[in-house]
């Protein structure tokens, strides 16, 4: 009867309508191993010392004073060498070491390539948060999130390609850390919220569709006219297509980030009925990233909760600051793993755990740790990763690299490169010259790849 015919122009007509549009999907360089990241942002500085870089030369010295330079430190309160307030124990076939801050991310530690040779740039939180998204130390630059996105699109039409699931926490710098820089806008993070609605502007308050419809139509109209007007308008174009986005989004935000539907099994599993209250808050952020990147998102970037009272930057009181802020974390960022692992997404999804640096092995005052950018811990799962592994290594102190260091320009390259993105040909031209993320510098890690 012909309506085989009508459904294919239809789709055709969509696919041609689409393959202009700024989120469509892109073909990659090569052949990708994940087709989408999450990115488990640790604000503040993990210490790695208490994480997952064991140092039993601290237990023998503790209490002593450094034997080695110390540099300068933010507030150069430094005291004698501190050890780990907490045990670490073997996980897995691997015999990976973490402490017991992390139980449950230990029970996955043969997914985990552990990094014990991360840098950072700057000792500041401002300065070291916009290199860890942008790789610059100033503001104003594309975000990792943005750069995924302008070089991938999105697999779903009716959701942004990156999103920041925002426990609440503001990082320092601002939320321009999720910036799209001098990218075009569509690339920005669309910030979600952990609660309902996780967006004030997903129903809209309009009497009926019908007169939304309108003003919509009304809208794009004097767009459309701004943008014959103007030579380059991005901006404008940018702005038609968020205002698009947003509508479509009307109707799937809601369905996406309701997770009454999700089992009891999975509910406990992730921690949504845990005693501590921030427990519960990070396991909706994960939940909600597990069903994001199942629909296609690209690229989900996770916040902390501030009702710690801080951040992991524990200057004092480390014990009391650290174990709150891992017990909010560890369960729900196993779950996912684990999930992930048995929806048979985590083959195809590169989970990132990483704050902007570390912390010293020597005490702040008595009780706290300072920051340290010479040396700290992060780690990838799945998505073309080298499970059970560990890379790279500090001194017998924790506090420099002396094995393959790495900086936030190699960490890019590498998610970038299990994208499918050979990250030396994503470029954009920006005041005269053509601009990546890793700027002229970034190594991919054979050793950590699958």
């Amino acid at each position: 009867m012909g309506f085989g015919t009508l459904a294919l122009s239809g789709v055709m007509q969509q696919d041609l309508l689409g393959a202009g549009a700024p989120l469509y999907p892109k073909t990659p360089h090569f052949a990708p191993k994940a087709r989408s990241v999450i990115f488990l942002y640790m604000d503040g500085g993990v210490s790695q010392v208490d994480s997952f870089d064991p140092k039993p030369q601290l237990v023998k010295e503790n209490g002593q004073p450094p034997r080695f330079t110390v540099d300068a430190t933010v507030f150069n309160d430094n005291g004698n060498l501190l050890k780990s307030p907490w045990d670490f124990k073997h996980y897995g076939e691997s015999g990976i070491p973490i402490s017991d801050l992390f139980p449950h991310i230990g029970s996955c530690a043969d997914d985990l390539c552990i990094i014990r040779s991360m840098t950072a740039f700057s000792p500041n939180h401002p300065n070291a948060n916009y290199a860890l998204h942008s790789g610059h130390i100033l503001s104003g630059r594309p975000s990792m999130g943005a750069w995924a996105s302008y070089g991938l699109g999105t697999l779903s039409q009716n959701l942004p390609s990156y999103v920041v699931i925002h426990g609440g926490q503001v990082p320092s710098g601002g939320m321009q850390c999720f910036g799209s820089g001098f990218l075009p806008a569509n690339h920005q993070g669309s910030v979600f919220l952990p609660s309902h609605p996780v967006l004030n502007n997903t129903t809209h308050q309009e009497r009926s569709a019908a007169i939304q419809k309108k003003k919509l139509e009304f809208l794009q109209e004097m767009d459309g006219d701004l943008e014959a007007r103007l030579s380059h308008a991005e901006a404008i174009e940018s702005a038609i297509q968020n205002y698009e986005l947003a509508y479509r989004m009307q109707m799937e935000v809601p369905e996406v980030t309701d997770i009454s539907n999700e089992s009891d099994a999975t509910k406990r599993l992730y921690g949504i009925d845990a005693p501590y209250e921030n427990t519960r808050s990070y396991a909706a952020q994960c939940l909600m990233a597990r069903r994001l990147v199942e629909r296609g998102v690209r690229f989900v970037e996770l916040t902390i909760n501030p009702g710690n009272g801080d951040r992991w930057d524990q200057h004092s009181k480390l014990v009391d600051g650290h174990q709150k802020n891992a017990m909010a974390v560890d369960q729900p960022i196993a779950a996912l793993i684990k999930d992930l692992k048995a929806r048979g997404l985590l083959d195809t999804t590169l989970l990132v755990f990483s704050g902007e640096f570390g912390r010293t092995p020597f005490a702040q005052g008595t009780n706290g740790r300072d920051h340290n950018p010479q040396g700290f811990s992060m780690w990838m799962a799945g998505g073309g990763i080298k499970g059970g592994t560990i890379y790279g290594a500090t001194d017998e102190y924790g506090y420099r690299v002396v094995e393959n260091k790495l900086t936030v320009h190699d960490m890019h390259a590498n998610m970038l490169h299990l994208l499918g993105i050979d990250h030396t040909r994503l470029t954009y031209r920006f005041g005269g010259r053509d601009i990546r993320l890793t700027d002229v510098h970034g190594e991919i890690i054979h050793e950590i790849l699958a």
